[in-house]
């Protein structure tokens, strides 16, 4: 499965309801950072089908809700985990650190 891209409309059925842990890219086209990441956030939803879901949301379609999340700055990745906003990244980061927070949330999934 590759990312799906979500809207203000579909963001509490596809994040907050979903029964998977859930990392959101809060990204612009305009943004250079963001499309340098962009590959690896694709490759990250690829490798990981099934247990995670990979959303992204362009704040420039969606502007009600990235000020509702808060975002300041992009690109932002968000970690929810049933329905909870969890962790999050700002700027420019690593596959590893990205795939780590991802990690972390499906541990204390189990463990719970």
């Amino acid at each position: 499965m590759k990312t799906i891209a979500i809207s203000e409309k579909t963001f509490e059925s596809e994040v907050l309801q979903s029964d998977v842990p859930t990392v959101v890219d809060l990204w612009a086209p305009w943004c250079g950072p963001c499309v340098q990441i962009g590959p690896v956030v694709e490759e990250i939803a690829v490798e990981n089908e099934g247990r995670f879901k990979v959303a992204k949301l362009n704040i420039d379609e969606n502007p009600q809700i990235t000020q509702r999340l808060g975002v300041r700055s992009i690109p932002t990745l968000l970690f929810y985990k049933n329905g909870v906003l969890s962790d999050k990244l700002v700027g420019t980061v690593s596959k590893k650190s990205i795939v780590a927070k991802l990690d972390a949330l499906r541990e204390t999934e189990t463990v719970a």
